[in-house]
């Protein structure tokens, strides 16, 4: 280390390739200036000593033009510009990822209700969602079962979501994949935005003692990961036949 702050003529090994200062070994090059600004021409000592002067550093910025083109920056200032726009650039890009709900084939009521409700808030949040309706025994002979959970779940979603892969059959497992529809993403975010600015707004109101009335913030609800929804789908009983009814009813033997 020089002692010199990042920036100001930095020796540094250059990323990406880029060669600054004293690793520019050519004879003559053309410099022009960060402002755009073009000063032709020039060897290249006489560069390094203008880029001295002005506290900056000389990047050869186009190696394979003749002479190579080089710029006085602040290399440090701009890597850190650079940085900042990989950084902006990663959370503006979404990872996408496949959620997988599992179902019976008499999924309903409050079973159903609760996947579904986890299944929006997985579509909302961009991701999309494997459906898979898991037969057990006999239950596979009768896929028609199967195709009713799917189209319920589809059509408790359909306001947010579009079919991506119709049903069909691996195994012992119906298939079905749906994907978030345009614009739910940000809408979702909004709504969450909105809510939480209520329950901010609530909870101000409520050390007014002037207020006779304030409703309670709701809680956020639980959010579940894929095992803890599908607890009640174990897909290691597949190949099990369900017992008759009649034995069933049969007293285990003393």
């Amino acid at each position: 280390m020089n002692g010199r702050p990042p920036g100001r003529f930095d020796r540094r090994r250059p990323e990406q390739g880029l060669r600054i200062n004293h690793r520019i070994r050519v004879p003559e090059i053309r410099v022009i200036l960060d402002e755009g600004d073009q000063l032709g021409v020039m060897p290249t000592h006489e560069a390094l000593r203008l880029a001295e002067e002005k506290g900056l550093d000389l990047v050869e910025i186009s190696p394979r033009a003749f002479p190579p083109v080089c710029r006085i920056m602040d290399y440090g200032k701009y890597k850190y510009e650079e940085a900042k726009k990989k950084q902006q650039a990663r959370k503006r890009a979404s990872t996408v990822e496949t959620k997988e709900i599992k179902f019976r084939p008499k999924t309903e009521g409050h079973d159903m209700d609760f996947k579904v409700k986890h299944i929006r808030r997985f579509l909302e949040g961009g991701n999309k969602v494997r459906l898979a309706v898991v037969f057990r025994g006999r239950e596979i002979t009768h896929p028609k079962t199967g195709m009713n959970v799917l189209d319920r779940v589809v059509e408790l979603c359909n306001d947010i979501a579009t079919v991506e892969m119709t049903p069909n059959m691996e195994g012992r497992r119906m298939i079905m994949v749906i994907a978030p529809k345009p614009g739910v993403v940000r809408k979702a975010q909004e709504a969450k935005k909105q809510a939480v600015a209520a329950q901010l707004a609530a909870l101000a109101a409520k050390k007014d003692p002037s207020r006779t009335h304030v409703p309670e913030p709701e809680e956020d609800e639980d959010e579940l990961d894929e095992e803890q929804i599908n607890a009640d789908v174990d897909d290691s009983d597949d190949d099990e036949e369900e017992p008759a009814k009649d034995e069933k009813d049969q007293p285990a033997p003393a």
